[in-house]
């Protein structure tokens, strides 16, 4: 029982161990597909829907589209293929930002 006592600890280790020096790189960016919000201004104070989103991602040439409802936290993680649209309680759009 002792010995199980001594190794449980470097199989915890060995658990968080990496494949080496390779997963140390971060990802490539995307070369494709990039987000490009400047021109959108004119779409704050319109009306948030799903066609309104569409529109902003097809315009931005994002490939993915966050929509922030009003007081919802979101992760601060930058994305360069997606568009971040905000909205108030009214369901205006209030912000258009990449990332």
């Amino acid at each position: 029982m002792r010995n199980a006592i001594r190794m449980s600890p470097l199989l915890a280790l060995s658990a968080c161990a990496t494949g080496g020096a390779d997963n140390m790189a971060p990802p490539p960016p995307p070369s494709e597909m990039a987000c490009d919000a400047s021109g959108l201004e004119d779409h704050v104070g319109h009306q948030a829907s799903a066609s309104s989103g569409a529109t902003l991602l097809k315009l931005s040439g994002a490939r993915t589209l966050r929509w922030v409802p009003p007081r919802t936290a979101v992760t601060m993680d930058y994305r360069s293929d997606r568009l971040t649209v905000s909205y108030d309680d009214d369901m205006v759009i209030t912000r258009i930002s990449c990332g």
